[in-house]
């Protein structure tokens, strides 16, 4: 069997970091940076796949989970808390759960990456089921604690997707749809909160938003669904409205938004 070779861990194409100006500091990330998109770009016709996945277990009421440890796992937070309120999602659909749970988010929890049982234990506190999908989030493609819970999902007939950034990793062996982001060395050598995080948020973002727009949360290019959390969205809510119906007096539109709770629902409102 041939070693599996981590390329995120691999040397930095840099040295004398500390001997740079703040410029050449800059410019040379901003270098290393601009790899990320090609990288993705190559990797669409995965991605696309792993979407239709996703939607069709959508629209029969299933669920998403992200699993991840330290970065990845935040990444996967974070994508799954701006659904709600960006598409109007109730809370629930979309999961991210993390290695040491919520204080993980903030501070980093020793070992918690290493257990292979835990990560199945957390998605089962969640009552998961054939229905849901569940993507395992992991730069080096390593983790324990995403591969066990991966692994039991397999062995029950879940649909499991992987994002990873080194070709060929233990954790793609387990997922029915790997995307593999091969950005290369890290700038910092081995921190991968820099191109492999960026590459996961954007592999991340591409996911949920054509999930998204495929089950019906998005008309036109506008966010009709999204909740009404702040005056910014209310605003921008009640411009949609207007436009969309020709309402010509922005209080009028900003009274009907608001009863109604959303674009959407405002328009489906309206007298025919």
């Amino acid at each position: 069997m041939m070693e599996f070779i981590k390329i995120t861990e691999t040397t930095s194409l840099y040295n004398s970091l500390e001997k740079m100006s703040v410029q050449e500091l800059l410019s040379n990330m901003n270098a290393e940076d601009l790899k990320v998109p090609q990288a993705v770009e190559k990797i669409i016709p995965a991605i696309e796949k792993l979407v239709d996945a996703i939607t069709d277990k959508m629209l029969v009421g299933g669920r998403l989970f992200y699993m991840g440890a330290g970065t990845s796992g935040r990444l996967g937070i974070l994508d799954a808390s701006e659904i709600p309120p960006t598409f109007g999602l109730p809370y629930g659909i979309i999961i991210g759960l993390i290695a040491g749970g919520e204080k993980a988010i903030q501070h980093a929890v020793e070992n918690a990456e290493d257990s292979l049982t835990q990560g199945w234990e957390d998605l089962l506190a969640h009552d998961i089921n054939d229905k849901d999908v569940v993507i395992g989030i992991a730069a080096s493609g390593t983790t324990p604690y995403v591969i066990g819970a991966m692994e039991q999902c397999q062995k029950l007939g879940i649909i499991t997707g992987s994002i990873s950034c080194n070709p060929g990793s233990p954790m793609s062996n387990y997922a029915d749809f790997a995307i593999e982001v091969v950005v290369g060395p890290e700038f910092v050598t081995g921190s991968t909160r820099m191109k492999s995080g960026t590459a996961q948020k954007l592999v991340l973002n591409m996911i949920s938003t054509a999930v998204m727009i495929q089950i019906g949360r998005v008309e036109g290019n506008k966010m009709v669904n999204m909740q009404l959390s702040n005056d910014k969205l209310v605003d921008r809510g009640t411009k949609m409205l207007m436009e969309k119906t020709g309402i010509k007096s922005y209080e009028e539109a900003k009274a009907m938004l608001v009863k109604n709770g959303s674009v959407k629902k405002a328009m489906e409102a309206m007298p025919s």
